[in-house]
């Protein structure tokens, strides 16, 4: 399976993303999807979840509130929709497919990555 993320770009705090994660196959559609994130000098870090049917989401601390996840089975596609961006969002984003059904906040629960976007939030 290879995953494509895209969406990232260059945006003023305050402003808005949408990032969107493509599979190459359907299989996606049976499995969670999970996004991550990593910063310059520091650990790659989840930032959100979806199960299988987009019925359970989970999200980090940092952006509860203010990104929202959703999936379009139909699309292969899961997005992640950014609002009130900050500085500290700045990070290359990554998405995952979960080795089961749900999310999950670990690194170790996903089996396919996809080349990371970069989003970068300017003060």
């Amino acid at each position: 399976v290879q995953l494509q993320a895209s969406g990232g770009g260059l945006v003023q705090a305050g402003d808005s993303l949408r990032l969107s994660c493509t599979a190459s196959r359907r299989t996606s559609s049976n499995n969670g999807v999970g996004w991550f994130r990593q910063s310059p000098g520091k650990e790659r870090e989840f930032v959100a979840a979806i199960s299988w049917n987009g019925g359970s989401t989970q999200y980090a601390d940092s952006v509860k509130g203010r990104f929202t996840i959703f999936r379009d089975n139909a699309k292969n596609t899961v997005y992640l929709q950014m609002n009130s961006l900050k500085p500290e969002d700045t990070a290359v984003y990554y998405c995952a497919i979960a080795r089961g059904s749900y999310g999950s906040n670990y690194d170790e629960g996903y089996n396919y990555w996809g080349k990371g976007t970069l989003v970068t939030v300017s003060s």
